[in-house]
């Protein structure tokens, strides 16, 4: 099994060179996920699952890579539940959240900091109208209705 520091170092490398949509690296957002799993006390498989929860879906990682890694089938189920597919309607999304253990934390964690006042205050006006609109439905359908992300 690859340990927790593999798992970050895979992270990181496997996103070096993206940047999110305030142009800051990528890898910052992952830290961030993954700190607010651990301060929400979860457990190793979601920490890891934190670090690369948007590895498949920004395509930095397949999906095959992901089914052999040397991960936990737990942490691969996690990390498959928060991927986005291409077209799908957000209530099946947060259903499939809903329905894998230990997916919810890790997408709380994503909304979190995905949402942080900061981090949006420095996007143009119609970004972040937009951008709070969708996070917020997402806690919704989620059950997650403390919008502070706490």
């Amino acid at each position: 099994m690859l340990t927790p520091t593999e798992v970050e170092t895979l992270a990181r490398t496997a996103h070096e060179g993206q940047t999110d949509k305030a142009g800051r690296p990528y890898a910052e957002h992952l830290r961030a996920v993954a700190e607010g799993v651990r301060s929400r006390g979860g457990d190793a498989d979601q920490i890891a699952a934190a670090w690369l929860h948007d590895a498949v879906e920004d395509d930095v990682l397949t999906e095959a890579w992901l089914r052999q890694a040397a991960l936990s089938d737990r942490t691969k189920a996690i990390v498959l539940a928060v991927t986005k597919r291409a077209g799908e309607a957000p209530e099946a999304y947060a259903a499939r959240i809903l329905a894998t253990p230990g997916a919810l934390l890790v997408k709380e964690a994503d909304l979190a900091h995905n949402a942080d006042p900061a981090r949006l205050a420095v996007l143009d006006a119609a970004t972040r109208t937009r951008l709070t609109e969708k996070y917020t439905r997402m806690r919704a359908l989620l059950g997650l209705t403390d919008t502070t992300g706490t």
